[in-house]
């Protein structure tokens, strides 16, 4: 039902910027605040450089991050402008969170890496974290845990900065009833559109135009910089089909981790939570801890009074009321100090008081559900090929230095380094810079980096090997290079005449619009337009975006209007603008529930004007053009 809201997001966030930027300007920004080598500078922010190299970094991280899903933005003009931008503003809000002295604690820190499903997806079923798993996943990003911990840190600070104005966001429904009707009027509209296709077969262009629009465009017939190489893959997975196991290795895993095999141990328990406030004095602290111990010793000399003690006492407002019951539940799903101590219980027993980031909680394990053991045989296939696994890693970390050192310093050839590890040399001819679907470790953007790099292609010796991915390494070597160079006319005779005509015809379709937006203006009886349609923002009715953003910008005190709206290479529109309709009506539910989203859509929008309230106070500039969008020429 709101799918229209969603989808024009970005143009009711400009929408509500319009009526918000003006309160920033009437009041300040104050009132919402307590007060090289690298290559050219791309922007600046608050006098600190952002050069073309880190804009580079970023879009490839981002490159990398949205490949699988959506290849074909990933190289636009505004797929890059969009990466600078996001860069930009992580470093205004970095800076903001320092100067607004903006600190995240040890303790939210840990709950959002409790909470985060990549780190969950690494658990054993113990619920331990899988330490070399976890490595290992952030390694092939570029970062340690540290880095990674500190990066969390860091985006949780910067959080905060808009936060507090996006939380205190506020709406009523009169005026989301106004805007929202006014956002989603209609209009009655006649279009024409003059398309470049339609122009095409009248252009017939000589040998010697082809000719000058070969010399003049040379850059639109570039063949990129290739290389033939060769390459090795040493594989931890490769590795698991040369490991045997004998039944006696695989019974004796099964007698060792058969609890662990047959799934996760279950507790259910109680507890009286006395909480402590965020800040506490030591004093303040200890006199919560002596009156959990106090309730201990009440509950010690009566174990049934539990539950009663917890519904008088516990703080909790969750779970008070139940006697203090959390139900059951496994690893993973508690804050650690809770849970070391729910799992070194034994059923019945209570612990001594636990501090958490909550307070101090007294502990009733009330249930264990330990799953049955399943047998060896139903066990034994996934057991063998989890130690195959296991040994095929242990074999490929003992392999992985002497790979790297054997590729380097046998510089001149791979073959060493395959015959000792009984591995294949592979090729692969036209490899270029740019990562190609479908190439395998050849489309590592770190491997092409060290394949392309200047010392490689003039050398032709061995590259550092590369981790294309976790348990993988690749070493590569240049065999024949071919630098950039524009193709010759009789190579891509076609393409210049495709690309000629396409140009003339867009032109002749764009004056032949233009025209006619002239001729009717002055002659409105004489305009030959279709039937009229009805449009909004909810029905485009198939136009293309930016003529129905000129649709429906057109004043409506000034109607008839008639609007101009250049296609880009797709041509020209001619566009009459006749009638404003409200929009369509909406039932109580809806209304709303779109009253709640739009105020969503505001606080949204007061975070963005807070933010371009401080890339002023910073005194951002970004030094790169955005890329231009499609004209509209008003009639």
């Amino acid at each position: 039902m709101f799918d229209s809201i969603r989808n024009h997001k970005r143009y009711l966030m400009g929408f509500l910027l319009i009526l918000i930027i003006p309160s920033f300007v009437l009041f300040g920004v104050e009132g919402f605040s307590d007060g090289s080598g690298r290559g050219k500078t791309v922007a600046t922010v608050n006098g600190e450089d952002i050069t073309q190299q880190e804009w580079d970094q970023a879009h490839q991280v981002e490159s990398q991050r949205l490949r699988e899903s959506d290849a074909a933005l990933l190289d636009s003009p505004e797929a890059r402008y969009g990466t600078l931008e996001r860069l930009v503003r992580d470093r205004v809000l970095a800076l903001a969170a320092q100067k607004l002295h903006l600190q995240t604690s040890d303790q939210r820190l840990a709950q959002e890496l409790q909470q985060n499903e990549m780190i969950a997806s690494l658990r054993r079923p113990d619920g331990s974290l899988d330490v070399d798993a976890y490595r290992q996943l952030l390694s092939r990003q570029g970062m340690t845990p540290e880095m990674f911990e500190a990066r969390v840190r860091a985006d949780l600070s910067m959080r905060q900065v808009v936060q507090g104005v996006e939380g205190s966001g506020f709406t009523s429904p009169e005026l989301a009833k106004v805007s929202l009707n006014a956002f989603f009027e209609q209009r009655e509209v006649r279009v024409v559109q003059f398309l470049s296709s339609d122009f095409a077969a009248r252009v017939t262009p000589s040998e010697a135009e082809l000719e000058a629009f070969y010399n003049e465009n040379p850059q639109l017939f570039q063949a990129p910089e290739q290389a033939d190489v060769e390459y090795l893959v040493l594989d931890a997975e490769a590795l698991t089909t040369g490991v045997s196991l004998s039944e006696a290795d695989l019974r004796a895993y099964y007698e060792q981790n058969a609890a662990q095999l047959s799934g996760n141990e279950e507790r259910r328990a109680s507890h009286i939570l006395l909480t402590v406030a965020p800040g506490a004095s030591a004093a303040d602290k200890a006199a919560v801890k002596t009156r959990a111990e106090t309730l201990l010793a009440q509950i010690r000399q009566a174990p049934e009074t539990f539950a009663d003690v917890a519904k008088a006492n516990s703080q909790d407002p969750g779970s008070a009321a139940n006697g203090g019951d959390l139900d059951f539940f496994s690893r993973g799903a508690m804050v650690k100090p809770f849970e070391d101590a729910v799992f070194a219980l034994r059923k019945g027993e209570v612990s001594e008081p636990v501090e958490t980031e909550f307070g101090f909680h007294l502990i009733k394990v009330t249930d264990i559900k330990a799953p049955k053991p399943k047998p060896f045989e139903e066990m034994r296939a996934k057991i063998e090929t989890d130690l195959k696994q296991q040994q095929a890693q242990r074999l490929f970390a003992e392999s992985a230095e002497a790979f790297s050192n054997l590729v380097y310093e046998q510089g001149d050839s791979l073959e060493p380094a395959a015959e000792r590890f009984k591995l294949t040399v592979q090729t692969a001819k036209g490899v270029t810079r740019q990562p190609q679907a479908g190439a395998g470790v050849l489309s590592n953007e770190r491997l092409l980096s060290e394949i392309f790099a200047l010392e490689s292609i003039e050398k032709k010796r061995n590259v550092a090997a590369v981790e294309t991915r976790s348990g993988q390494l690749t070493s590569a070597r240049v065999v024949q290079y071919s630098p950039a160079r524009t193709k010759p006319l009789a190579e891509v005779r076609d393409e210049v005449r495709l690309r000629l005509v396409a140009q003339r015809a867009t032109q002749m379709a764009q004056e032949e619009g233009a025209s006619k937006l002239a001729a009717w203006q002055g002659a409105p009886d004489s305009a030959a337009l279709p039937a009229a349609l009805l449009v909004s923002r909810e029905k485009a009715q198939g136009l293309p975006a930016s003529v129905l953003n000129a649709a429906l910008s057109a004043d409506p005190t000034k109607l008839p209007a008639w609007k101009g709206v250049s296609l880009g290479t797709q041509g020209y529109a001619v566009m009459k603008v006749e009638k404003v309709l409200p929009r369509e009506t909406r039932d109580a539910n809806a209304l709303r529930q779109e009253a709640q989203q739009y105020g969503q859509w505001w606080a949204g929008a007061e975070g963005q004007a807070y933010y371009n309230a401080l890339k002023k106070r910073f005194k951002v500039r970004i030094e790169v053009a955005a890329p231009r969008t499609p004209t509209v020429v008003p009639g």
